[in-house]
């Protein structure tokens, strides 16, 4: 009888055991945070796209609900206002913007710097030829606007009319002979350039080192879900160090999710420098012109925008 009584302890103890083990195993899974992401239709977020192809996302137990693409940071800001999307990746002046407006996010990492170029046709053979050409480029407040900006004002250029459409249609408008040139993100700078375009400046030696785009979450996803915020930015610095060790099988899943050829892609991520390193000076830099331009607040800091808490130790 004691012998039963003590297989029958045995028993139920390794049951007991069994469960525990395979409960501990799906806890993970099962406590999914479901979050809303979007990014924009181009290879700056090479990181997210790295991410959802080799499922990180999903076993770190972020459950994306949505996962939008937007044909330009601008149009994504709009996402964030309605509160439509938690997650974003997209271009640091669009998350000013948003942020001046007043939506609640933060940013988190970054995930780039450079990463644009202006494209001109063949008869433009230097910055100069720019005086009073029709140049193709996005709305007001957006990483290339301010590029232009920038150039026009070092260049002293004159009489530059500037016609804004999306970073396809400038393409389109360029073969179709409607622009002069066209300042635009990466990829679709070099997709210009694989068409026969030449590629005049890009924006490292305009503004090198220039922080390109950003990872923001909203703020109530910190306050109410930190280590879902945590395994976010530990993604993105996995995936950002793998398209670094493996930019050929980067540009094969990139050049499937941009529908573009592998080559052109693989020679746009040249043009990006993809880290996770962000600091508050680069970020002011870009903020300060925009106050200039006059598209932001004078109030509007760095510091209060960014929470590099997530980052630390996990930067590349």
């Amino acid at each position: 009888m004691k012998d039963r009584t003590r297989s029958l302890v045995i028993i139920i103890g390794i049951c007991l055991l069994i469960l525990t083990l395979l409960t501990t195993g799906c806890t993970r899974k099962d406590d999914a945070q479901s979050i809303g992401m979007a990014v924009e239709f181009n290879d700056h977020a090479a990181s997210a796209h790295v991410a959802m192809e080799n499922g990180w996302y999903e076993a770190e137990g972020i459950s994306l609900t949505t996962y939008e693409s937007y044909a330009t940071g601008m149009q994504l800001t709009s996402a964030l206002a309605r509160g439509d999307v938690d997650v974003a990746y997209i271009c640091l002046a669009p998350a000013i913007l948003a942020y001046d407006r007043g939506v609640p996010i933060k940013i988190v990492s970054g995930t780039h710097k450079d990463g644009y170029g202006l494209v001109a046709s063949p008869n433009v053979t230097g910055i100069s030829d720019l005086n009073g050409a029709t140049i193709g480029c996005v709305r007001e407040g957006s990483m290339v606007d301010l590029l232009l900006n920038r150039m026009i004002k070092e260049y002293d250029l004159k009489d530059v009319r500037i016609q804004r459409m999306s970073p396809l249609t400038q393409v389109i408008a360029l073969e179709t002979g409607k622009i002069d040139a066209a300042f635009l993100p990466e990829h679709h700078a070099t997709v210009a350039e694989a068409r026969g375009f030449q590629m005049l400046v890009t924006s490292s030696e305009l503004w090198h080192e220039m922080q390109g785009s950003v990872l923001i979450v909203r703020r109530d996803l910190i306050e109410n879900d930190p280590e879902t915020v945590r395994r976010l930015v530990m993604v993105t610095g996995r995936a950002t160090t793998w398209i670094n060790e493996n930019p050929d099988d980067s540009a094969l899943i990139l050049a499937r999710d941009l529908d573009t050829d592998p080559m052109v892609i693989r020679r746009s991520m040249e043009r990006l420098n993809y880290t996770t390193v962000i600091d508050s000076g680069s970020v002011q830099d870009v903020i300060d012109f925009m106050v200039e331009l006059g598209y932001v607040g004078e109030d509007v800091r760095a510091e209060d925008m960014l929470d590099m808490g997530f980052l630390e130790g996990a930067s590349v």
